[in-house]
């Protein structure tokens, strides 16, 4: 099994929560639905509910009425660290979409080295997700 966690930046910004505030609370719930599928099956999570973007950089689909979520994210051994969420509006991703994850993947690389140091303070905000997606806000 895998760990889902949300990329938080030197500030301790979280790009996820905050696009997740943004979201009704049943959308939230279907991205919660995913992200922990996400966490069960790791890679082998098939299409179309995940695909490679480009290089280490994958993508998580979320359906809900006529709307497309993303959620880039990346592997970091056994951990899954999720850069941030938009709402697709085009037939591809953004290119500037890509390359923020690309940074933030750079970013996270290079904090943690292949360190398990920060381990708790990344999957701390992941846990607060899981536990109050049935609340109002995060």
């Amino acid at each position: 099994m895998y760990e889902v966690e949300f990329y938080k930046d030197r500030k301790e910004r979280c790009f996820t929560i905050e696009f997740l505030n943004e979201l009704q609370t049943k959308v939230r719930a279907k991205v919660a639905k995913w992200v922990d599928k996400l966490e069960k099956e790791g890679p082998n999570l098939p299409r179309p509910y995940t695909d490679i973007v480009r290089g280490k950089i994958r993508e998580l689909r979320v359906s809900f009425s006529s709307n497309e979520y993303r959620f880039l994210y990346f592997f970091f051994g056994k951990r899954i660290i999720i850069t941030h969420g938009f709402l697709k509006k085009t037939d591809r991703i953004p290119e500037g979409e890509i390359e923020r994850a690309e940074r933030i993947m750079q970013d996270f690389l290079e904090r943690n080295k292949g360190s398990w140091g920060n381990y708790e303070r990344y999957n701390k905000v992941s846990r607060l997700f899981k536990r109050r997606i049935k609340g109002s806000r995060i």
